[in-house]
This record gives structure tokens, C-alpha cells and sequence, in this order.
């Protein structure tokens, strides 16, 4: 009897002891650590108290020395983590952000900017220079994104871009430091960088917190960094997501050779971006401004003629992307003016030319607008925590259809939609009311002109019932939808009664809503600009002979819309647009030659659906 009670003994504590082991092991077992569901990271509570994140800065060192003091330039850079990444030894991947804007821009833009109101060709009246008065204290460089990524798991980095707050450095707005800067941090936070405490200093810090990968997001120029730094090819940058980044500082200063500003800034051109964020060093800003805006930007940009040259071959990133490993996410607004929709579709389409893991999201409205977080979520996991999450297998296209919500895009198997195809429209005359397009050509409709004059607005010319200073030609009333997708096209022949004149183009939907209730697809369905001297080449423009007709040829602005029944598509051609374009005396005539001159849109159905919708 006392042998069992013995062995009994012996048996509760065994399974006391197994049960106390157990115990303690799953106190081990609730560290916290990222958690996924669905394919998507999940806020996790031991990453949510923001009391217990640890924040720090510090300068990462770069291979260039662009402010002319004999060191290589050093990059300011804050980072903030979960305080696991100290206590538990924990690695977590990045989510990086870069950005001019951090340490505050020049005061009053509008100040700044080219005087538009000058004949073409004319050179240009001296414009003002400002003084920029950099805010922001350390460590904090910025707080964005990080309420949203490290509560899932990340580690939220952020650094000023060259020559901006406490970045060394110039601003080169585009030029290869832009690039490079990045790459450095990147490279710093794979292990193979050099990070300093101070700006100037020797003691040395690691991110030894970092599994060596790293993601990019941002939106506008803070979306063309992760681009920049994209084509660098730099190892251990896994995945971007630039939203309405600026991929062309050509085609956001010009069209087709013609001097354009972006829409809602007038006048402003490159060398007015770099003096907007130029807030680094005070001490070393009159080198940058000589070297950069004085003598690279003064000599290159050209804002005479327009052309292309090699100063902006330099500042288009679609020229680099050989390198380019990274997986892209890209997001634009098919209505945003500053900087059009052809940014993204241009990257996008080399991206997927090249083999690399791609997805598109466009919305209808205007500037920024990032993808829905499931999409950036399941993105990130894929591509940063390595989730098979199956999201290479999803629709290429995402699109948010003219009623919807920004956070439900339709799926589309890419962009354009495949099932659009081209639909060739004829002109019919007109003028000065309205002419017509139509899918059948008739011959003999001669020709029709227009004069120039910037007094009135491109909308005010197509809600016009009669004027001289617009062509407008519209289709039959739509008795169904009708979904454009892809990147319309012109051709017009004209002859210009001067040796320079604008050309702009509207694609409209009638009759124009002036409601306060409209909505910004209701009216301007796309646009386009060119210098009609720029017929030939858009690297050498030549004066344009009085009364000689020219074949000029180009892309509107892409665009997936659909514009609905009852309405009417207008096609409007004009010279000055008071909006975007410089402005010329009034008075310059162009004439068209409608029998030589056809609109391309993109159908979704193709002819047999605008016949359809025409009937």
C-alpha cells in the first residue's frame, strides 16, 4: 500500500512539474512576433503600444559629395520600431520613406513662379529666388505611416532626401543623387552601409534589428524616390508601392516639345521645385544653387523652345530601369492634373515588359491616393514577410469605377482593359458651332480655323455655342455606355499663321455639368498638349512657315472612363489653355485640315460597340 501511495507521489509531481514546464513554456511561446491572416499582417498588441516604440536617428553615409565640401554627403534618417526589435532580439522587415518635404519648404510657391505671359520663343523674365526656413527638430523626421505599419509588424524608417532639413547634400530634383541616397540607406539596413550617431562623427550604428528587407511606398515626389531608388537595382529592396509618383521631369514640365506647367501651378518649372525644397545646410546652399540652379538646371531645361535633350533624358527614370528587381504596386488618379496618369502607365508597362512582378490601381479622382490596405497589405506580406499569400496570381488592373468607393476597385485582367481596341473617328465641319466625329469618312469637308486667345478657359470654350476661338466636334448622342480604356491618340493637320503657336487638345463629355454636384469625370474625360514645331522630332523644333500645314501627332492622357448614355463625346482642339500652356497675344490663327486629321480612341468592344451605342 505504501509502494502505490509512493508511486503515486511520484507520479503528481512528474505531471506537476510537466505541467509547470508547460506553463513556463507558453509564457516563452507569447512573444510577440508578426501574425498573418488571410495573407495579410495583422495588428499585433505587443507591437501596438507606440509608448514603447523606440525611436532614434542617425546619418547614413552615401558615395557622393554633391555640396562641394570634400566629404561624402550623409543622409538623416529616423527609424522607429518595436521596442521587441531591443528586448527579444527580434528582426522585423523595413517600410522606408524619403522625402524633400520633411523639413519644410519655401513659404509662398506662388511667388516664385515663371511669368507665363510672353510670347513664344521670347525669353522669359527673371523670376524670384527664395529663402527657405527649414522646421523640424530630432529626432522625429516624419510620423506618417507609422500607426499603420509597425502595429503589423514592420519597422517604420523615414530620411530627408538630399539637401533637404538635415540631410547633407544638394537637391538635384531627379538628378542620380536622388537615386543613390536611397540606395545607401538600404544598403545600411542590409548590413552593408555606413551609419554614424552624428552627422560628422565616427561612431558607428547597425541595424541589427533589420532582416534585410526593405519596402518603399509614398506618394508625389515621395513616390518617385522609391522609383529612384528602385532602379539602382539595390539588393534588398523587395517590393514598391509609388503612389502618383512623378517619373519624367520632362513630361511633367512639357508635352510633346511644348513648355507645360503641371495643373494648379502656373509657371512653376524644375528650377522652382529645387528652390521650393531647398531647406538643408544654409551655410552650403550658395554652392548648390550655383552648381545646380545656376549652371545644370539654367543650361538644360530650355524653357524656350521645350525640347528634349539630355538634361531630361537624365531625370527620366524609365531610361534606368534595367536594374530594377523590385516588385511593383502602383497607384495614380486618371483625373490628376499635377502629375498625369501617363507617369504611372509608362513605369507600370516597362515593369511588366520586364518579367517583374506587377499590379496597377487607378481611381477617378485627382492627386495622391493611395491603394486600399488590403492591397499594400497583402503586397508587403508577399514581398517583405514572404507570405504565400498568392498575390502574383491576382487581376493585374484595379480600377475605381466612376460611383464606386476608393477602397473597392474593380478587378480588370490588366491595363487596358484587353478587350479594348482602337476606333479611328473622322471630323465633319462645323465651326464656330459644332462639327461631328464619326467612325465613316467623308471626303471634302475642307478646313476650319480657330484664333488664339488665353482670355478664356478651356472650359469655358467647350460649354461655348458658338466661338472662334475653339474647334469642337462631337459624336451622336450615346443611346448605351460607352468604356474608353488605354491612351487616345491625335493627328492633326494645321497650318499657324505665326512661326509659334500652343496646340491643345480636350476630350469632352456633353453636355458640360456645372452643377455642385458634379463630379471630376463628368466633364474633361482626358487631354494633351504639343508644340506644333516639334512636328518632326521632339528633340528639335523648327519654326513653323505661315500658311504651310503640318502633320502633328500624339498621345492624349490615358484613361479608363466610362462615359454614360445621353451624352455626347466632344473632341475640342484649341491653341492656348490658360490652365497649363504659356501665354501668347491673342490673335495667332490655326487652321485644320479636317479631311487629314483623325481621332484613335481606345473602346472597350471596339467599333462594333460604338456603332452600338450610336444608333
Amino acid at each position: 500500500m505504501k509502494k502505490n501511495n509512493i508511486a503515486i507521489l511520484i507520479f503528481l509531481f512528474g505531471f506537476l512539474s510537466l505541467v509547470s514546464a508547460q506553463k513556463k513554456g507558453a509564457v516563452l511561446e507569447a512573444k510577440s512576433v508578426p501574425i498573418f491572416k488571410d495573407g495579410e499582417a495583422q495588428v499585433v498588441p505587443g507591437f501596438n503600444d507606440e509608448t514603447k516604440w523606440i525611436r532614434h536617428d542617425l546619418w547614413v553615409e552615401t558615395e557622393f559629395d554633391t555640396d562641394g565640401d570634400g566629404k561624402k554627403d550623409r543622409m538623416h534618417v529616423s527609424v522607429t520600431r518595436p521596442q521587441q526589435t531591443e528586448t527579444e532580439g527580434l528582426k522585423l522587415p523595413v517600410i522606408y520613406i524619403s522625402s524633400p518635404y520633411f523639413a519644410g519648404v519655401a513659404p509662398n510657391l506662388q511667388d516664385i513662379f515663371w511669368d507665363v505671359r510672353h510670347e513664344l520663343g521670347a525669353t522669359p523674365k527673371k523670376r524670384l529666388h527664395p529663402v527657405v526656413t527649414r522646421i523640424g527638430e530630432r529626432p522625429i523626421i516624419s510620423n506618417s505611416h507609422i500607426q499603420k505599419w509597425v502595429p503589423r509588424g514592420y519597422i517604420v524608417v523615414h530620411s530627408s532626401s538630399p539637401g533637404t532639413g538635415l540631410s547633407q547634400g544638394s537637391p538635384t530634383v531627379g538628378g542620380d543623387n536622388e537615386s543613390l541616397a536611397p540606395k545607401a540607406v538600404i544598403d545600411w539596413l542590409c548590413g552593408r552601409g555606413k551609419g554614424y550617431t552624428e552627422p560628422y562623427g565616427n561612431k558607428k550604428v547597425k541595424a541589427y534589428w533589420s532582416t534585410g528587407k526593405v519596402g518603399m511606398t509614398g506618394t508625389s515626389y515621395n513616390g518617385t524616390i522609391p522609383l529612384a531608388a528602385a532602379t539602382t537595382g539595390v539588393k534588398g529592396l523587395e517590393a514598391i508601392i509609388p503612389i502618383a509618383p512623378n517619373t519624367s521631369y520632362y513630361h511633367y514640365y512639357r508635352s510633346n516639345g511644348l513648355v507645360r506647367s503641371p495643373g494648379g501651378y502656373l509657371g512653376e518649372d524644375i528650377d522652382v521645385l529645387y528652390d521650393f525644397i531647398h531647406s538643408g545646410d544654409e551655410s552650403k546652399r550658395a554652392y548648390s544653387d550655383k552648381v545646380v540652379r545656376d549652371t545644370e538646371m539654367k543650361n538644360g531645361m530650355d524653357r524656350i523652345t521645350g525640347d528634349y535633350n539630355d538634361f531630361w533624358k537624365g531625370r527620366d527614370y524609365l531610361h534606368d530601369m534595367k536594374p530594377m528587381k523590385a516588385a511593383l504596386l502602383m497607384a495614380h488618379g486618371f483625373n490628376d492634373w499635377n502629375v498625369m496618369p501617363e507617369h504611372s502607365y509608362r513605369i507600370y508597362k516597362a515593369a511588366k515588359d520586364k518579367g517583374l512582378p506587377t499590379q496597377i490601381y487607378y481611381h477617378q479622382n485627382g492627386h495622391g491616393g493611395e491603394p486600399p490596405l488590403k492591397m499594400m497589405n497583402r503586397w508587403f506580406s508577399r514581398y517583405l514577410h514572404g507570405i504565400q499569400n498568392g498575390v502574383e496570381e491576382d487581376p493585374k488592373s484595379w480600377i475605381v469605377r466612376e460611383n464606386d468607393d476608393k477602397k473597392n476597385p474593380t478587378p480588370y485582367e490588366d491595363y487596358p482593359n484587353p478587350e479594348a481596341s482602337a476606333v479611328t473617328f473622322y471630323l465633319q465641319q462645323g465651326a464656330p458651332e459644332k462639327g461631328a466625329i464619326s467612325v465613316e469618312k467623308k471626303i471634302g469637308q475642307g478646313v476650319e480655323t480657330l484664333v488664339d486667345n488665353f482670355s478664356f478657359s478651356g472650359a469655358t470654350l467647350a460649354k461655348a455655342e458658338n466661338t472662334n476661338h475653339r474647334l469642337l466636334y462631337v459624336s451622336p448622342k450615346l443611346t448605351e455606355d460607352i468604356h474608353l480604356s488605354g491612351t487616345p491618340k491625335i493627328s492633326i493637320s494645321l497650318s499657324s499663321s505665326k512661326a509659334a503657336a500652343n496646340l491643345s487638345v480636350w476630350l469632352v463629355s456633353l453636355p458640360w455639368d456645372d452643377s455642385k454636384n458634379a463630379k471630376i469625370t463628368n466633364n474633361i474625360i482626358t487631354r494633351g498638349w504639343a508644340d506644333p514645331q516639334n512636328h518632326s522630332s521632339i528633340t528639335k523644333g523648327e519654326p513653323l512657315v505661315p500658311g504651310k500645314f503640318y502633320k502633328v501627332s500624339f498621345d492624349l492622357i490615358p484613361d479608363d472612363q466610362i462615359i454614360p448614355k445621353g451624352q455626347q463625346i466632344g473632341l475640342m482642339i484649341f491653341s492656348t489653355d490658360r490652365e497649363f500652356t504659356l501665354w501668347p497675344e491673342p490673335g495667332t490663327e490655326l487652321t485644320v485640315d479636317l479631311d487629314a486629321t483623325t481621332l484613335t480612341l481606345p473602346i472597350v468592344g471596339g467599333v462594333e460597340a460604338f456603332k452600338k451605342a450610336s444608333e
